[in-house]
């Protein structure tokens, strides 16, 4: 009797999970063996219960066993679905209501203090020992909110009631603005509750009436940003409605229907919006389909990560989907790897994933494929071409597809490439200068992405947004005194090292060949030449400055490199002084005996440039003639920017009509002006979209990308560079009755550039038009031809690479000699690697030959060693590289462009390590623990990132036997 009643229960089982499928794949889904979470935990759950209910080979009494162990692992709800006691209709619509109400306020609940929280649940039942351990850890490793969506998660797990206990471990840890949240109590206008002295709802059955009415009737109230965009009788993953354009809708399309596209509209018109719209629907259809979805977000700026996930990305789909951020400036102590794994959006930065890539076709195990994509975002796509990091992921990913055609020839299964999307305002046309080129380049830019098609569109309501463009053409500068001395000066230097320009001071050109003189100069270890080269290159600068800014600042730029250089003349020891060659002496005379001259002229405002007059007028008309005036001007370099900055601040003409202004610039170090750090970036851009900065002085960097307020006009100030730059900034001016202005001195040829870019702005729409008409056949065989010419390209590349590999010599054939007096430094031997990174020498006789000064630029950053100062060279006091206290050991960081190398008697001069053709042996020390006596291990600086070993317990001592 008991075998028969345990049959028929197991055959009234396999029915009841058939029947309940739906609901018991959400509430199984995460106890599934960790093997099935590459496919997805929905996907693995339904496997899971496919295989119960079609399974033979069961034995006896597996239900009863099946429903223990639902029960045991903390599904208690599930559970009750397989013994086929569901609660009641009402019941199951209460419980579904809270848990679309979890969803709903995930982004606030997320801010709980989560191990509290935890404890709290745990003790009321709510989650089980292995629950808790697992919140706990993942808050250790992710943070606070990491460990909150997890709890969240698990929570609505729970069977009908937990939801009022839940309630209840929110009072207890005292987050009575979340609870309050939670019930619907109304806001005051401060915003706070109203607090009504009243119990939590003793069961959920009352939260159902209670909080439904009140977000249905009240939620303009207390969630008015929020609320709108969510509906009470959606399914259980409620979503942020995303309503796209009809033009929007038109050009994702393709999109949706699986094919690669690049999607080409211009600043402003909501390309990202359009992304995120198709990154749900991707997700959404692999999930009804049952297979696993993982999308990339690729950025080319670190300060775009954090703006495309708040914006755009976490806004959106952070409630239903775990979203997550990486880049240079990330926090997160887990690997890239485990973020992939753990999360169904990855917003990056396209170098770390092109470094993963590269780990993973070397064998690391920190390594990632593209496999494991099925979507790939690429912002701003028109960077993908020949030497960007876009195209090195693109040639992955067009190889593998190449190899895909060979393997189904064989019959084999092809492995797995994601859908790609590209994004732009602008491709370009590649500097052509014909109709046919420029086609050419928008195939080429298609074929690097292997787009099926791009997609633009041309609507009436954007083109009235296009800014009134205007150019104020400024006149000639009659008289130019102070550009005459400098000219002086720089022919009394030509002279001395027997130099003869072949352009004009003051240009680019003349920039050019200036650079050109001193690189040749140092390889040829003419010191005379060099020194001069490098002073030429100063007064060149000056002179562009006096031309675009006031005169006090060209002379102040002047003055602070003489004088900064004379400091590197003087010993700051007793140990000896420091050479000075009678090039320097020369040098340093001429710009004394002229300094005089030039503070005198500087002071008569009459010599001053046109060009500020014509901003001037620009700037106060702009602000004279608008209610409410908010604008940018680009200028070329960083020292102009906050140079025109302070000039708009103490003007009072510019107070007088309600000029706000602050500079914005970049946050590389490759300028003699200390960058910006991202936090200044952001705070000066949120001041900007609030208000209390209304004019911008910008340098290229806020052209692309950045989310910038609506401004209504732009300026470009002595700036022009190539179509897309005039687009991107053009695009700034977005709002209603916006204006772009074009600054320029009459007979510059700056307007004339100018024109030459509308031109190609043309060119460029009439290129995509004709790709986009082309016959299907016809686009298809040119897109595999500059495929098939970018893979052999690359095969050509690797091949010189391997090549130069075989040719490197052994680190003792390579000598290092100070680039400036060409004293020997050191032996590549003694050069050795951090982190397969950075360059360091430990060795106590390279102390002798340097002196460590402090560092002029020192800034705060988030790096793994501290940058002290600078080390200088003892003999002439050429700066030649940082001084760093890295884990808590003094050691040189050598930078390759400060020293030159001598090879087979070969002097060679290089920006970046990678070329000097030497392998350098990475640094491994000793640890002792304790004291000496004990035991010794030998660790590489690997161990330190990895978190072996903590360094602040150890005592260290190199191998060798020296101690730094």
């Amino acid at each position: 009797y008991l075998l028969n009643m345990s049959c028929d229960q197991d055959a009234e089982t396999r029915h009841i999970l058939d029947c309940f499928r739906d609901r018991l794949k959400r509430l199984v889904q995460d106890r599934i063996k960790a093997k099935f979470r590459e496919e997805g935990n929905i996907s693995a759950a339904a496997l899971l219960i496919d295989e119960i209910i079609h399974s033979k080979n069961c034995a006896q009494g597996w239900s009863r066993e099946l429903i223990t162990a639902l029960e045991t692992v903390g599904c208690k709800h599930a559970a009750k679905y397989v013994l086929n006691s569901p609660p009641e209709p009402t019941e199951e619509t209460e419980n579904d209501s809270c848990v679309r109400l979890i969803d709903l306020l995930q982004l606030t609940l997320v801010n709980m203090k989560t191990a509290d929280v935890c404890a709290h649940c745990r003790a009321l039942g709510l989650l089980t020992l292995e629950d808790q351990e697992n919140i706990l850890k993942l808050t250790e490793n992710q943070g606070n909110i990491g460990g909150a969506r997890l709890l969240l998660k698990r929570l609505v797990k729970n069977e009908a009631g937990w939801f009022s206990k839940f309630l209840q471990a929110l009072e207890d840890t005292e987050h009575h603005e979340l609870v309050r949240e939670l019930r619907g109590e109304p806001c005051n206008e401060d915003g706070e509750a109203h607090v009504q002295h009243k119990s939590s709802p003793a069961t959920d059955k009352e939260f159902h009436q209670a909080a439904t009415g009140s977000l249905r009737k009240t939620g303009k109230q207390q969630r008015s940003n929020i609320i709108p965009l969510f509906r009470l009788d959606t399914p259980l993953l409620v979503s942020r409605d995303i309503v796209l354009r009809d033009y929007q809708m038109e050009v994702a399309r393709p999109a949706l229907e699986e094919k690669n596209i690049i999607i080409c509209l211009p600043t402003g018109s909501g390309k990202t919006r359009v992304a995120v719209y198709i990154t749900k629907e991707h997700l959404e259809r692999r999930r009804q389909m049952g297979q696993p979805g993982k999308v990339v977000v690729l950025v080319n700026k670190v300060p775009l990560v954090e703006q495309h996930y708040k914006a755009e990305f976490g806004r959106f789909l952070k409630h239903q989907y775990s979203v997550e951020r990486v880049s240079g400036a990330s926090q997160l102590k887990i690997s890239f790897p485990q973020i992939i794994e753990q999360n169904d959006i990855i917003i990056c930065t396209a170098q770390i994933l092109e470094n993963s890539l590269v780990k993973a076709k070397n064998g690391d195990e920190d390594g990632i494929k593209l496999s494991q994509f099925t979507l790939m975002v690429i912002d701003e796509c028109h960077h993908t071409k020949k030497g960007g990091v876009y195209n090195h992921i693109m040639i992955r990913y067009l190889k593998q597809k190449h190899q895909n055609q060979l393997l189904k020839k064989q019959e084999k299964s092809p492995v797995a490439l994601p859908q790609i999307l590209g994004l732009t305002a602008s491709p370009g046309v590649g500097g052509a200068m014909s109709q046919q080129r420029a086609e050419e380049h928008i195939l080429q830019i298609c074929a690097n992405l292997d787009a099926f098609t791009i997609k633009t569109k041309t609507f009436e309501e954007e083109e009235a947004k296009t800014p009134y463009k205007r150019i104020a053409r400024a006149e000639e500068r009659k008289e130019d005194p102070f550009g005459d001395v400098i000219k002086k000066i720089m022919d009394e230097i030509h002279e001395h090292a027997d130099l003869k320009p072949l352009c004009e001071p003051g240009t680019q050109n003349y920039e050019q060949w200036v650079v050109q003189k001193e690189q040749n100069a140092a390889k040829e270890e003419n010191q005379k030449v060099r020194v001069c080269a490098e002073h030429l290159r100063q007064y060149n600068e000056a002179l562009h400055q006096s031309n675009t800014i006031r005169m006090s600042d060209a002379f102040r730029f002047l003055d602070k490199y003489h004088n900064e250089e004379l400091k590197t003349k003087s010993s700051p020891d007793e140990e000896g002084t420091v050479t000075i060659t009678d090039t320097e002496r020369f040098l340093f005379t001429l710009f004394k005996d002229n300094k005089a001259k030039l503070q005198e002229l500087m002071g008569k405002p009459q010599y001053e440039n046109n060009n500020l007059a014509q901003l001037k007028t620009n700037i106060l008309k702009e602000f004279s003639t608008r209610e409410s005036a908010r604008g940018i001007i680009f200028t070329r370099t960083r020292l102009s920017a906050i140079a025109l900055c302070q000039w708009i601040q103490e003007n009072p003409k510019f107070d007088e009509v309600g000029v706000s202004a602050s500079y914005l610039i970049g946050g590389g170090d490759q300028s003699v002006v200390k960058p910006m750090t991202a936090a200044e970036q952001k705070d000066v851009l949120n001041k900007f979209r609030d208000g209390q900065i209304n004019l911008l002085i910008a340098t290229t960097v806020a052209e692309e990308g950045l989310d910038i307020a609506e401004c209504n006009f732009v300026i470009r100030y002595c700036l022009v560079t190539n179509e897309i730059a005039m687009i991107q900034a053009r695009g700034r001016g977005r709002a209603e009755d916006s204006s772009y202005t074009l600054v320029a001195e009459a007979g510059s040829g700056v307007a004339e550039r100018e024109s030459v870019n509308e031109y190609r702005e043309k060119m460029m729409s009439k290129a995509i038009a004709k790709v986009c008409k082309m016959n299907r056949a016809d686009y298809e065989k040119k897109i595999r031809e500059f495929q098939m010419q970018a893979i052999m390209e690359e095969k050509v590349k690797i091949k010189k690479k391997q090549q130069k590999g075989m040719m490197k010599e052994p680190p003792s054939k390579i000598s290092l000699s100070c680039r400036q007096c060409i004293v020997f430094v050191c032996s590549g031997e003694d050069i050795e690697k951090i982190e397969n990174m950075h360059h360091v020498n430990v060795t106590p006789q390279f102390s002798k030959l340097f002196t460590v000064r402090e560092n002029a630029s020192l800034q705060e950053r988030l790096l793994d060693y501290e940058t002290n100062g600078v080390i200088a060279c003892k003999n002439c006091g050429q700066v030649r590289a940082d001084f760093s206290s890295s884990l808590q050991i003094n050691t040189v960081c050598i930078t390759a462009e400060h020293n030159i190398g001598l090879a087979k008697f070969k002097t060679i001069k290089c920006a970046f390590w990678s070329e000097f053709l030497i392998e350098l042996k990475l640094v491994s020390f000793t640890v002792f623990s304790g004291d000496e006596s004990a035991l010794k291990r030998t660790y590489s600086f690997n161990d330190f990132y990895n978190d072996t070993i903590r360094y602040k317990t150890y005592s260290l001592h190199w191998i060798s036997g020296t101690t730094p």
